[in-house]
């Protein structure tokens, strides 16, 4: 089937799922609040085991945005020097949405690998919902989401959750081309 017809074919979702992609760079001027609710409604909709709704979701003001990127670069300068710490807050201040998504603490293992889980599901509905109105996405696990400032900044107790991730969102400046290895190569067939 030539490629214009199968892609006139492909369900909308596959086009949603094979265009996501994590944005670098990011246009002044925050999304609508609208939007990101609209996005966190489909987020709660995600899979998980005993219905357990481990996600928590943590949409940052102007303040503790500048708290965390001020964090970052202090991290940036004492690993990499001045000019790079410099040059990480400069970029970080102009990220124009912040949210963070932490996942609650259980105590049980094998619950504690579902809930990690189902957070993972959460964010990715969160980020198709999000692209389906044009709103891109950075997912980061970067150190700053691991210190113990990060999570006084963001209010949160680390024995009761722990950082899924901090999502910058906002309206793409630019969307990175990206490819995939072939389903053949991934897939691995047993009798």
């Amino acid at each position: 089937m030539p490629e214009r017809l199968e892609q006139h074919h492909r369900p909308a979702i596959a086009i949603l799922l094979q265009g996501r992609r994590t944005i670098h760079v990011f246009k002044p001027g925050r999304p609508p609040r609208a939007a990101v609710m609209r996005a966190l409604e489909a987020a709660r909709w995600a899979p998980n085991h005993r219905l357990t709704e481990p996600w928590r979701f943590y949409l940052l003001g102007p303040e503790t945005a500048e708290a965390v990127a001020v964090l970052n670069a202090a991290l940036v300068t004492a690993h990499r020097g001045e000019a790079a710490g410099a040059a990480k807050l400069s970029r970080w201040r102009r990220v124009p949405g912040w949210m963070v998504v932490t996942c609650a603490e259980s105590e049980d293992a094998h619950r504690a690998r579902e809930d990690y889980a189902a957070c993972c599901c959460a964010v990715q509905n969160l980020m198709l919902s999000l692209w389906s109105e044009g709103i891109g996405t950075k997912w980061t696990t970067g150190p700053v989401t691991r210190t113990d400032r990060f999570f006084e900044c963001i209010g949160v107790d680390p024995k009761a959750e722990s950082v899924v991730g901090l999502f910058w969102y906002g309206y793409p400046e630019e969307v990175p081309a990206q490819q995939r290895k072939p389903v053949k190569e991934l897939l691995f067939e047993r009798p």
